[in-house]
C-alpha cells in the first residue's frame, strides 16, 4: 500500500475526484500520535518539529476505491465534530497550509461545532479498499 503525497492543487483535485468528495462516506477511525512522551527515568523526551499526526480512515458506497486512509503530518488544529455519515469533504491548501473539513462549503473561522476539520503542513493518501467492514484497524478496545 503505497501512500500518495498531496503537494498542491492538482493533487488535491485528483484526491477529492478519485474518492467523490467523500460523498456517502464516514469517518470509521482516527488515531491522533506526536513524538512526546515520558521516558521511565521520568524525563520528557520532545519531537522534531512536525510532532503531531493524525491518520484517518474513510469508508464509502462506491468502489474503486471503496476506502482510503488520511495522513495528516504536522497537524496545528483539529477540531472533531459530529463525525459520522458525510454527505461532502473538501480539502484546501490556504498559506501553506492543508486544510481537510467534512462539508465542503465549511471555511476556516467558522464557527460550526458539527464540522470536522484538520489543519496540517503535510498530507498523504492511499487506497485501502480492503479494508471495509468493521474490523478495527488502529487497534482493539481493552478493558485493561
Amino acid at each position: 500500500m503505497e501512500w500518495n503525497e498531496v503537494e498542491g492543487v492538482e493533487d488535491i483535485n485528483k484526491l477529492l475526484k478519485t474518492f467523490g468528495y467523500f460523498h456517502d462516506s464516514c469517518l470509521k477511525e482516527l488515531v491522533m500520535w506526536n513524538d512526546f512522551h515520558v521516558q521511565k527515568d521520568l524525563s520528557m523526551a520532545f519531537g522534531d518539529g512536525l510532532d503531531n499526526n493524525i491518520k484517518m480512515l474513510f469508508q464509502r458506497q462506491f468502489n474503486d476505491p471503496s476506502a482510503i486512509e488520511l495522513l495528516f503530518e504536522g497537524v496545528k488544529e483539529f477540531h472533531l465534530g459530529d463525525a459520522g455519515l458525510i454527505l461532502d469533504a473538501n480539502l484546501i491548501l490556504q498559506d501553506g497550509m492543508f486544510i481537510w473539513a467534512d462539508a465542503y462549503d465549511w471555511k476556516p473561522n467558522d464557527n460550526a461545532e458539527d464540522v470536522t476539520w484538520i489543519f496540517s503542513m503535510k498530507v498523504k493518501w492511499r487506497d485501502v479498499s480492503h479494508w471495509m467492514g468493521d474490523e478495527r484497524r488502529y487497534g482493539e478496545l481493552t478493558e485493561s
